[in-house]
């Protein structure tokens, strides 16, 4: 009988170990599928995506929540929620320091929370806000090269088991793989974003001027473009110097922006040339746009910071795809025309192809 008793208790261990094997495996396979994830886009929200539905089925739980920090404001705003309505939540402000994500935030440490009635830092502003209970929560800390850059909550998990030590090596590689895909995206967006900056004045190059006529013309859009540049300003720059010249077109660009729409686009295009681009407008729009940037150029007074009150004009030429251009090599050759008309003209002034 003893030996019955033996052998039942060595299938139960057996099984036991073999059920510890099985989730340990689990774990494994997951932190591998988040790894490949790592690699697979460096677009911040599809990447996020992926994996808080990578860990929601390994750590099965009510609530995901990704925090990130903002670091000019130095508080928590919601990036990526799982099972709430994140447009709840999108002006809500997390301050460092408030409730336990602020907490965490604020310390750098996780805090793990099996019941939050009991925990005296817990503030219930959220639960408040959408209508959900809150019992027990898991915070971490996201962090690259030792500063914290977000925050993500594990809220009412289903097993909690997962509140014990042995589980928090596990939960640190999890916050270090999303600390690290937030990382790698960011760069990846202030290298594109270099890529198709102009540096004098801050706006576009004509790389992205090529990317976006060619994505714009390819789904046949209609799409008016301007050709400018500033009359006489060689003039200015050798009164000036290269430097003021520079800072001349980079005051420019801010004039003619702020009469641009948020889907136009303003490029340097070399020199003291610009173009803009103004998809869904055409050229009776674009002309009516184009007379107050004249009107806004002509008006302004540039190095004021320096001292002076440089005066400077511009001459135009505008096209239209499809109604003058079949393709983007005669949009961009018939606007180009247009201007060169403008300044035979007498400059400061429109032409129309």
């Amino acid at each position: 009988m003893d030996n019955i008793f033996k052998d039942l208790d060595t299938q139960n261990s057996l099984a036991s170990l073999s059920e510890e094997h099985s989730i340990y495996i689990q774990q494994l396979l997951t932190c591998v599928e988040i790894g490949k994830a790592l690699t697979s886009t460096f677009n911040m929200d599809q990447i996020l995506v992926i994996i808080l539905k990578r860990l929601s089925e390994l750590i099965k739980a009510k609530n995901w929540t990704l925090f990130l920090l903002d670091p000019n404001a130095q508080e928590l705003y919601f990036e990526v929620v799982v099972g709430l309505d994140k447009r709840s939540l999108s002006d809500v402000r997390i301050q460092l320091g408030e409730g336990i994500a602020g907490t965490v935030a604020l310390t750098g440490e996780p805090i793990l929370v099996p019941e939050v009635k009991h925990d005296s830092r817990f503030t219930n502003r959220v639960d408040d806000l959408t209508g959900f209970v809150t019992h027990s929560l898991i915070c971490l800390p996201l962090k690259m090269q030792g500063s914290v850059i977000g925050v993500i909550e594990i809220v009412n998990p289903e097993d909690m088991s997962i509140f014990q030590d042995n589980f928090m090596p596990l939960l640190s590689v999890l916050a270090d793989y999303v600390a690290i895909a937030i990382h790698n995206s960011r760069n990846y967006r202030k290298i594109e974003s270099l890529s198709i900056t102009d540096d004098v004045t801050g706006y576009y190059n004509t790389r992205f001027m090529h990317q976006h006529l060619d994505q714009l013309l390819y789904h046949e859009q209609e799409v008016s473009l301007v050709f400018l540049d500033l009359d006489d300003f060689k003039e200015v720059v050798d009164k000036h110097g290269h430097l003021l010249g520079s800072k001349i077109l980079g005051e420019a660009a801010v004039v003619i922006a702020s009469r641009l729409g948020d889907e136009d686009r303003l490029v340097r295009y070399g020199g003291d040339e610009f173009v803009i681009i103004l998809p869904l407008q055409d050229k009776h729009v674009a002309f009516d746009k184009v007379v107050e940037i004249r009107k806004a150029l002509a008006a302004a007074s540039f190095l004021q910071d320096d001292g002076l009150k440089v005066k400077v004009t511009a001459s135009f030429g505008i096209a239209n795809y499809p109604s003058d251009a079949a393709d983007k090599k005669e949009l961009l050759q018939l606007a180009d025309n247009s201007l060169y008309r403008s300044k035979d003209l007498g400059k400061n002034s429109i032409t129309v192809a």
